[in-house]
């Protein structure tokens, strides 16, 4: 069984460290980072748990990982070779399942500091996230609840 080399100068087709990998495609701030999401079980490979950042990934390797509120698909393309712009960083990998942006949210308008945003349900509820009410929205909650003097 051949022995996986570990320079920097990885050939296209051959494999990588897991923590390496993420760190190249800019998935993590540092490898360091990479390596204790890898060691607390938040990375799948094939949608194999894995807690080895020494685990080596290939072209065509599905990896699944969980990084701050968010779930990343990414399908690995290549290895890596530095660790350079983002443009570079999103030719190693093909993302599986995109994240939402400002334009593609359910509401349809992007959440711009100034701009109103939309509440739904009755007065008195609001939408998660939407955050303090308004004004108005409080004087209608004071009359909802019967407390008007």
């Amino acid at each position: 069984m051949p022995v996986e080399e570990a320079s920097d100068n990885v050939p296209h087709g051959a494999a990588q460290r897991l923590d390496k990998w993420l760190w190249y495609a800019r998935v993590v701030k540092t490898r360091s980072i990479a390596a204790a999401l890898v060691a607390r079980g938040r990375v799948r490979v094939n949608r194999e748990r894995t807690q080895k950042p020494s685990q080596m990934v290939r072209p065509g390797d599905v990896i699944t990982a969980s990084v701050s509120r968010d779930v990343r698909v990414l399908k690995v393309i290549l290895p890596g070779t530095r660790r350079g712009p983002a443009s570079e960083a999103q030719t190693l990998y093909e993302d599986l399942a995109p994240r939402l942006t400002a334009l593609t949210t359910p509401s349809g308008a992007a959440d711009r500091p100034g701009e109103s945003q939309q509440r739904s349900g009755p007065t008195g509820v609001l939408a998660n996230g939407t955050g303090r009410p308004s004004k108005k929205e409080r004087r209608q909650i004071v009359r909802l609840k019967g407390q008007d003097r």
